[in-house]
């Protein structure tokens, strides 16, 4: 996640991505054990020794990278509980019979029309925070949240919702250069509104890129069945090979929703699956995996590298390394950028031929 401003006639807004483009070849973070793979799908296999998840953006206008909107808007409905069925017997009723009035029954006094509430509040009191408001940064405005970001806060009061976005702005600004200090602002926020898609996710993916693959999972189940949205697959099947638990992974590779990801959200989670593929020592299936119609594509994508250099890493790990020295000479003539350590892997095959 990273922090953009963007100008909309003479107000700058700050675009809090927590979802990424996937040609930027950013790494979130390392995993407990990354020893257990060798190599990366991200060019940095000597940081992160692990593919790490870079899926699109969908704090700006839904998912630029690949068209459409997010589903992070869908409403969240209270459950009703019906009324259990009256009893037939009188027993227990006053004398004179009929049900006692209202106050009777309770003696509180009916409820005033608050004028402070916000039209959409759901009539439950503002959740008490269990954690200590962390210090802002200099300089944070919740004016600055993107307009669509700010749109999930719709329900809660003005008063509550700035309070929340100027925390998932810090958490925006925070993110790359200290990605714990950014759990802190974005589990205040989950705390202050728990049942908002919004913060769900961005305590999830917080939690992701600073290593607690535990929580992040738990909060972007969370986040799934709020919202329905399958886009975060990826991000889940990478969080449980982080949790040394490979055959989970492979599992949501096989979720009939995956069919429903766009082309690089489907890309990533092929990493993934190949990854978790060669942690269980399955180089073939690892190979396997990545096989397809995105594989095979002649237009270069944003994430073409990213494929093509876990493609190649698959086959050295299978033994096959005169193809797999191909696939890297094809990653370095796209990889402009040096996203990838295309280079470097060539030079050490050509030091062991």
């Amino acid at each position: 996640m990273r922090s953009e401003s963007r100008n909309r006639g003479s107000t700058t807004h700050i675009s809090i991505e927590f979802r990424r483009h996937n040609g930027e070849g950013e790494t979130p973070g390392p995993i407990p054990n990354p020893e257990a793979k060798p190599f990366s799908a991200d060019g940095t296999a000597l940081g992160t020794g692990w593919e790490s998840r870079t899926p699109p953006d969908i704090f700006t206008n839904g998912h630029p990278a690949m068209g459409g909107h997010s589903s992070l808007m869908t409403a969240i409905e209270r459950t009703v509980v019906p009324t259990p069925p009256r009893r037939n017997s009188d027993r227990g009723r006053p004398a004179g019979g009929g049900r006692p009035q209202r106050s009777d029954r309770s003696g509180r006094p009916a409820r005033a029309n608050d004028p402070t509430r916000s039209p959409h509040d759901t009539g439950d009191p503002v959740r008490k925070p269990r954690f200590a408001e962390p210090r802002l940064p200099e300089g944070i405005d919740p004016k600055l949240l993107d307009r669509q970001t700010r749109a999930g806060l719709r329900s809660l009061s003005t008063e509550l919702a700035d309070k929340i976005a100027a925390h998932l702005v810090a958490a925006g600004e925070l993110l790359d250069v200290d990605p714990e200090r950014a759990v802190v602002h974005t589990r205040y926020a989950r705390n202050l509104a728990p049942r908002l898609a919004v913060v769900r996710e961005a305590f999830g993916v917080a939690s992701y890129r600073n290593g607690d693959f535990a929580t992040a999972l738990t909060e972007l189940r969370a986040l799934r069945r709020m919202t329905g949205d399958p886009s975060y697959l990826p991000m889940m099947a990478d969080s449980e090979r982080g949790l040394g638990r490979p055959e989970r992974a492979i599992d949501l590779g096989n979720d009939p929703d995956a069919r429903r990801l766009k082309p690089a959200e489907r890309v990533e989670l092929a990493i993934v699956v190949s990854g978790a593929r060669r942690d269980r020592g399955e180089t073939k299936a690892a190979v396997v995996a990545l096989h397809g119609p995105d594989l095979d594509r002649s237009d270069v994508q944003p994430w073409t590298a990213r494929l093509w250099y876990a493609y190649a890493s698959a086959l050295q790990d299978d033994g096959r390394l005169d193809e797999a020295r191909q696939w890297f000479e094809s990653v370095v003539t796209i990889d402009d950028d040096e996203d990838t350590d295309a280079q470097d892997r060539l030079a050490q095959l050509d030091a062991g031929a």
